[in-house]
């Protein structure tokens, strides 16, 4: 959709002016290779057209938009570290290209330009800070605890992948100054769309060949690392419907709200069908 690249332009632009700035160049150089590398670029997006479904101007969600990319950024270097993924988007993941030490000062130093970013507002700062709880936890209960059941699972997408995605939405609805009732129930939306994002996820490691992915595939399994399809005994095609029903169920919580139809909220629709039906 045209409505939506120029978001996407928008943001990337943005992205891009936000790391030339860091200094030293050095460091620069490093989040140029982990941030501009490529990525649909979902959370931000998702941000910014939250933003305007819920009757702001995207472009004051741009900096809340670009900060939510830097954490997820920041995360991914962490999981190439600890999965060992030498590929991330179709390049050196950050430890293959810079070795470990330079990643893990690259993750904090993009960690630190998305706090840069939340800032200038207190309810932003802590829904951020909500979110990286979340995800540490979640990072956690995967490498110990090791969800064994359906349920537990769950938890574990809903805190590694849901709590991000929650973030995204609910800054966006903060940047349109939204009440909280539409700040929550659009957090519940995208909460629900990432953790049906994970299961797919999950799905697509297990089914799809490395060249589709463009990152390595048969991660979970090489690495007797939990997911959905290690965790239950469903067909692909059961798990593929698990996560359609959470896609519904985001959709209820958008439905809850009175928004205005428009090509914002189009795309909020759109979104809970792609992360089901994606093939990357």
């Amino acid at each position: 959709m045209e409505y939506v690249e120029a978001r996407r332009a928008a943001i990337e632009e943005r992205l891009e002016e936000t790391v030339a700035a860091v200094e030293p160049p050095e460091l620069g150089a490093e989040l140029e290779h982990v941030v501009l590398a490529g990525g649909k670029r979902v959370r931000p997006t998702l941000t910014v057209l939250v933003c305007e479904a819920a009757g702001g101007d995207g472009e004051d969600a741009l900096d809340f938009a670009v900060g939510v990319e830097l954490v997820h950024n920041a995360s991914l270097v962490v999981d190439d570290i600890i999965d060992q993924s030498d590929v991330r988007r179709g390049e050196p993941s950050a430890w293959a290209a810079f070795d470990y030490g330079p990643a893990i000062v690259a993750s904090n130093g993009l960690l630190g330009e998305a706090f840069a970013l939340f800032s200038r507002d207190p309810r932003a700062m802590e829904c951020v800070t909500d979110a990286l709880v979340d995800l540490g936890e979640g990072e956690a209960i995967e490498l110990v605890d090791r969800p064994e059941t359906e349920a537990e699972y769950m938890e574990l997408a809903r805190r590694k992948t849901g709590a991000l995605f929650r973030a995204a939405a609910e800054l966006g609805a903060i940047a349109a100054n939204a009440d909280g009732r539409t700040i929550e129930a659009l957090g519940e939306y995208a909460e629900r769309v990432g953790v049906a994002f994970q299961i797919r996820d999950d799905v697509l490691d297990a089914t799809a060949t490395p060249e589709d992915l463009g990152k390595p595939a048969g991660i979970d399994e090489a690495m007797d690392r939990p997911s959905i399809v290690r965790v239950t005994d469903r067909s692909p095609a059961e798990l593929n419907a698990l996560a359609e029903a959470e896609a519904e169920r985001a959709m209820g919580a958008l439905d809850s709200l009175d928004l205005p139809s428009g090509e914002a909220y189009d795309y909020l629709e759109y979104l809970a069908e792609f992360v089901v039906s994606r093939e990357t």
